[in-house]
């Protein structure tokens, strides 16, 4: 798509966004299906968002993911390629050439990435650090990257910031997942029937429509920089989300109200299974102490890996250890200490539950009234009571 499309005439009617955004959702939905039409309408404001990226101080990622082959992510991304601003797209590209991609002058490319999960996933992902640190950073305005450049003997400031999407099978890494809007795609049911997309025959007509959305925008910029729309959203997913409904509150019509609720169906859906190892840890620890004071280290461990569906069985050789457990845990400024025990533990290493109490308020999920994790799938009684705790002697003797 051409970078610097006509400029539009003030003589000339207003371009009606709602129509475009309605048009853009319609060519979507020709070629792909989306498993819910919150997503198809989070596509198509991601994509408008493009074509105003100098007007963000945010650049959003969208993750399209998919659990197996043939589920349309690639069609999909096929699409973004074709209506999007200024398309950069690549397989697999250095992290030195995408950076001078993005750095160039003029609006930044919107950063397309297919088949990501071969780049950050398995053995490759520890030699991708610097691309992730790229698309990380690249999600704020004015995190430059700073190289030193041998032959002019100087510092050289390298712009990072566009919007990225990426594409591939499984999670992306959190980071990156964090900072994005997440299509879920899945494979079409038997009846369900996409029309074939042609570049030659279909990119023209989508292409033309990106070029309608830039001429739409372009004479906003400075309204949408300056825009703060109402956000169901807060902390870093109304960062992300944020130009996706300043588009859809310009364009108007419906779109306002489609936006947000996109914004919280999908940012819900991702909540949901993206609780991090050491969250897990944390909410798992929650129901093991119940109301017991303390618990020794090796009796903590135990009852944490008698849940066969828990990630502690397998957190190592032979599950989790009491350093890999201590490193998790030191994170939040929870410490095991020395705790006298009654007879026959005695003294031995342990964990007080109150070291726990602003840990599980700040982070684990939250519990319902009875006393357990909120949510109809919260898994009660997943790990098992705790008879085999010795009781622990007045608070005194722990020291």
């Amino acid at each position: 798509m051409n970078p610097n499309p006509p400029h539009l005439e003030p003589d000339l009617e207003p371009i009606d966004g709602a129509a475009l955004l309605n048009a853009l959702h319609e060519a979507i939905t020709r070629y792909v299906i989306l498993p819910v039409p919150e997503a198809v309408d989070a596509v198509a404001l991601w994509i408008a968002a493009t074509h105003a990226q100098p007007a963000w101080a945010h650049a959003p990622r969208m993750v399209i993911r998919a659990p197996e082959r043939r589920c349309g992510k690639s069609r999909l991304l096929d699409i973004v390629e074709a209506v999007c601003f200024n398309p950069l797209i690549t397989v697999n590209a250095s992290t030195a050439a995408v950076y001078r991609s993005i750095g160039v002058e003029g609006a930044p490319p919107t950063l397309l990435i297919d088949e990501a999960d071969t780049i950050f996933g398995g053995k490759v992902a520890e030699s991708n650090e610097d691309l992730r640190g790229l698309l990380n950073a690249g999600h704020q305005r004015n995190r430059p990257t700073i190289r030193w450049d041998p032959n002019t003997r100087s510092l050289e400031r390298i712009q990072t910031f566009a919007m990225a999407a990426l594409a591939g099978i499984g999670a992306m890494p959190d980071t990156i997942e964090d900072r994005a809007v997440i299509v879920r795609m899945r494979r079409r049911a038997p009846g369900e029937k996409v029309a074939p997309y042609r570049v030659r025959r279909d990119g023209p007509p989508l292409r033309d429509l990106g070029e309608q959305i830039t001429a739409w925008l372009r004479p906003f910029f400075a309204e949408l920089e300056k825009a703060e729309p109402l956000m169901p959203l807060e902390d870093r997913a109304a960062d992300t989300w944020e130009p996706l409904i300043a588009v859809a509150d310009l364009a108007g019509g419906s779109w306002p109200a489609r936006a947000r609720l996109a914004a919280r169906v999908l940012t819900e859906a991702h909540d949901d299974d993206a609780v991090s190892e050491r969250v897990r840890l944390l909410n798992d620890c929650r129901a093991v102490f119940a109301d017991h004071p303390a618990i020794p280290t090796t009796v903590l461990l135990d009852l944490l890996k008698a849940d066969p569906e828990s990630p502690w069985t397998e957190n190592g050789p032979n599950g989790l250890s009491a350093a890999r457990l201590a490193g998790m845990l030191r994170e939040f400024g929870i410490k095991s200490v020395n705790i006298r025990f009654p007879a026959p533990t005695g003294q031995v290493k342990g964990y007080r539950r109150g070291d726990f109490i602003d840990a599980w308020d700040r982070y684990a999920s939250p519990e319902s009234a009875d006393g357990g994790d909120s949510g109809e799938d919260a898994p009660v009684g997943a790990v098992p009571a705790v008879p085999p705790v010795p009781a622990q002697v007045s608070p005194g003797t722990a020291f």
